[in-house]
Formats: C-alpha cells, sequence, structure tokens
C-alpha cells in the first residue's frame, strides 16, 4: 500500500483557474490600467511643457547675446533694428564681426521645433510692437514664443510663456 493514496485529487479539480478567478483578475487590471492612463498622458504632457520653455530659453538667450554683440559694436546696425536679428534664420546663419578676420558668430545650430505645434514655427515680436501684440511688425526679432492655442497645466495659455 502506498503512504500517498488518499493524498491524490481528481483531474478535474487540478486543471486550472474557475472562470470567477480569471474575471476578478482581469477586472484588477484593467482597473490598474485606467488608474496608469491618466498618469501617462499627465507626464507626457508636462514633458512637452519642459521642452518648451526650454526652447523658449534657448532663442532668447541667444537674440539676447546677439543685442549685447551689437550694443558692443561688433555687428553692425541696420536701419530701423534696434540691434536686435532680423529674424530667426540669420541667428541660425550667423553673422560676420566687425574688426575680426573672418571670424562668424552663431548663436542657434537649428530653430528649434514647437513641441506643442510639431513645426520650427514660431510666433514673433519686435521692439516697435505693443508687448501684448501677437502680429509681427517685421522690423526685428525682440521675443518669440509659442503659436500653439492650448492651454498649460498651469492654466496658462503657451502663447503668454
Amino acid at each position: 500500500m502506498s503512504p500517498f493514496r488518499g493524498l491524490r485529487r481528481p483531474l478535474a479539480a487540478a486543471a486550472g483557474f474557475t472562470m470567477v478567478e480569471l474575471a476578478v483578475v482581469a477586472a484588477m487590471i484593467a482597473i490598474l490600467a485606467a488608474m496608469a492612463i491618466p498618469v501617462a498622458r499627465y507626464s507626457l504632457r508636462r514633458q512637452k511643457e519642459l521642452e518648451l520653455r526650454y526652447e523658449l530659453r534657448l532663442m532668447r538667450e541667444a537674440i539676447d547675446r546677439y543685442k549685447q554683440l551689437s550694443d558692443a559694436g561688433l555687428i553692425p546696425l541696420q536701419l530701423g533694428g534696434e540691434g536686435y536679428p532680423p529674424d530667426l534664420e540669420t541667428l541660425v546663419k550667423g553673422v560676420e564681426l566687425v574688426g575680426q578676420i573672418k571670424k562668424k558668430e552663431k548663436f542657434l545650430r537649428r530653430i528649434p521645433i514647437d513641441p506643442m505645434t510639431g513645426k520650427n514655427e514660431w510666433g514673433l515680436r519686435s521692439y516697435q510692437d505693443e508687448p501684448d501684440s501677437f502680429a509681427w511688425g517685421g522690423q526685428n526679432v525682440y521675443d518669440v514664443y509659442s503659436l500653439s492655442t492650448g492651454r498649460a497645466l498651469d492654466g496658462t495659455y503657451y502663447k503668454d510663456w
């Protein structure tokens, strides 16, 4: 006689999970997924906002460096330019410095892509424009802003950053 004779179960009872167990597990997975999706969307949006702040800061610093060199007399003033670059492309192409032999100063490697619109198009303001104006006068580039009409997580508009 075998000592394990009374411990045997029928094959049908040990065959796997019941339907109730599978339904409970599926419901728990669905609840966890429903909780994770908003968190992932929030994280993605927050990352894009951080990228937008970085790109705006990068371009504004390039405009300020151009203005500093212009005020120092190293970049020739254009008529009506107030010492600011005529467009963003000038910051990428660079300018020849006055009094320097074949020295070209570049301020940006490329015009960055607006993470909110997915394009490298930016709203521009010139020194002569009103501070709250969203129409560029075309004289020079004093400031840049996003062309996105969306709202940030803090409730402000991206174009106001």
